[in-house]
């Protein structure tokens, strides 16, 4: 029973690739099912007309066409700590006016999934303009500098390796919680269903499947990486290829493992799968755990891609496969194995975020228990 007024609870997004807007919506759904007004808005939708688009734009281009630059990026922003921080407050300003009234006054808490959102929260509350808390949910593995701004009142991690890294990078409070993963990510209950699940797919029904995702706009040296799965023999790679259509042509006329456009069920897909080979360490990471299946990462994207793989090696929930010698060791090690590293148990963030809203905490939770 929340303690007081208002109970509505503002999270604001992004709409580049699916994972902060994935982390969003299953937030939402968690917080309108215990009796807030939870809604979600688009930081994008929030900067000045045109803007968004083109960030949006220029950021998919450049994953495609140059994914190198998009790591110097990132590495360049960590290590000249001023240019973030310029980057942060020109985001924060340009957002200032139509985040502010998103929000509005009648609110109980603000959340951000979005690093350069979260720079606009922290310095509205910074200066007054917001008088609840403000909770940024880090949804990568790895936490790069913009992620941590001024005024933010807490920061969630998944994992005590993101932890430490956003303390690192100044954040005073932070605390691990649970995934925002879905109730319909769970392990595949009988080996009926898997069998219709990989029918329902057009997969084949024996054998290991490798389900190689690249996240929604499928970009990355995944072509590579289907092909050198397929070398080994192990597993018939399956990829998804989201929003790329060319890629999907170019490994069905290659005829490279089963290749997939964009599904709209991906818990049922991971039930089919034996092993996920992923690229850039986001939500279907974390989807693949919840379903019990094993997770490695290969040939990942430069920048966020290649932090997140070397954060979940660190943590010991998937292999970094940094070499394509040391694949078919690791793929076999993998299918091998009778269990799953799962993140440690945590309080989940719903519930979290609905305790500085008025709400009462839950006790930790692992992660598949979160999602049953």
């Amino acid at each position: 029973m929340r303690s007081r007024e208002p109970n509505r609870i503002t999270v604001v997004s992004a709409s580049v690739g699916a994972g902060h807007d994935g982390a969003a919506g299953e937030l939402v759904r968690r917080l309108q099912a215990a009796g807030f007004e939870a809604e979600c808005h688009d930081f994008l939708d929030l900067l000045p007309r045109g803007c968004g688009r083109l960030l949006r734009g220029s950021y998919a281009l450049e994953l495609q066409v140059a994914p190198w630059a998009w790591g110097w990026l990132l590495r360049g922003l960590e290590r000249f700590r001023p240019s973030a921080a310029l980057v942060g407050w020109l985001s924060a300003l340009a957002a200032a006016r139509r985040t502010r009234a998103v929000v509005g006054p009648d609110v109980a808490a603000v959340v951000s999934t979005y690093p350069l959102a979260s720079q606009a929260l922290g310095r509205l509350r910074r200066r007054g303009g917001l008088n609840v808390p403000v909770v940024t949910f880090l949804t990568d593995m790895s936490v790069h500098p913009l992620w941590v701004a001024p005024g933010v009142d807490l920061h969630l991690a998944l994992h005590p390796v993101a932890a430490a890294q956003a303390q690192r990078h100044g954040a005073k409070d932070v605390q691990v919680c649970g995934p925002l993963v879905g109730p319909a990510c769970r392990p595949v209950r009988s080996a009926a269903e898997r069998l219709r699940e990989r029918a329902r797919f057009g997969l084949p029904a024996d054998g290991p499947v490798a389900l190689v995702v690249a996240g929604s706009w499928g970009v990355g040296e995944v072509e590579a990486a289907a092909r050198e799965i397929a070398a080994t023999g192990l597993a018939v790679p399956v990829t998804v290829c989201g929003l790329n259509e060319g890629l999907r042509e170019r490994l069905a006329a290659a005829g490279t493992g089963v290749a997939l456009g964009w599904v709209d069920d991906m818990p049922a897909l991971l039930r089919a799968a034996d092993v996920v080979v992923q690229n850039a360490g986001g939500l279907t990471s974390l989807e693949a755990m919840a379903s019990g299946v094993p997770v490695v990462s290969y040939r990942c994207l430069p920048g966020h891609g290649v932090t997140n793989a070397a954060a979940l090696d660190e943590a010991g929930l998937a292999v970094w496969i940094r070499e394509e010698s040391r694949l078919a060791p690791v793929l076999a090690a993998t299918l091998a194995t009778a269990t799953v590293p799962l993140p440690p148990p945590a309080p989940a963030a719903d519930q979290t975020i609905a305790a500085l809203a008025g709400g009462a905490p839950k006790a930790p939770a692992s992660i598949l228990e979160v999602v049953a």
